[in-house]
């Protein structure tokens, strides 16, 4: 099958079961007649920009993150705006950089909307699992980044 019906289909299953897990995720794909890979799955989910959410139960669940209904190119309007308060867990700084920890597996899809806005504070972003590491040219725009995070979660 082509790629646009695999991703349609990933939509479909994440909205109508709690799938928390990419191996999850494997499993409903080949049950639908989609057999894919681990590496597939995983380009998908980043460019559907899914992310994990806790659900009702307290347990992560996969969600698509909401599109932006503006596109203009404010700061306050940008996906990472959006992210912050959903992933972010909390925000520290070691001289130039911003270390900002996430919700479990959201760490390179914020990386992600870091990079995606042009900031003279950030450099580039690393990410782990649940750390993105955000460095910065001086210790002053690394405050700016802390101050920045932490404003919005």
């Amino acid at each position: 099958m082509k790629k646009k019906d695999r991703l349609q289909l990933i939509k479909k299953l994440i909205h109508d079961y709690p799938v928390r897990t990419q191996d999850e995720l494997l499993t409903l794909l080949e049950q639908n007649g989609m057999p894919t890979t681990q590496a597939t799955i995983s380009r998908d989910i980043r460019e559907l920009r899914i992310v994990k959410i806790p659900d009702d139960t307290g347990q992560t669940r996969f969600e698509i993150f909401p599109e932006e209904q503006d596109f203009n190119n404010k700061l306050e309007d940008t996906r990472l705006e959006q992210m912050i308060p959903e992933v972010v867990t909390t925000v520290d700084r070691v001289q130039f950089l911003t270390i900002v920890h996430t919700i479990a597996d959201n760490a390179p899809i914020l990386a992600a909307a870091v990079d995606e806005i042009e900031m003279e504070e950030k450099i580039c972003s690393l990410a782990g699992f649940d750390i993105v590491v955000i460095i910065s040219k001086t210790d002053e725009h690394a405050q700016f980044m802390e101050a920045f995070f932490k404003d919005r979660m």
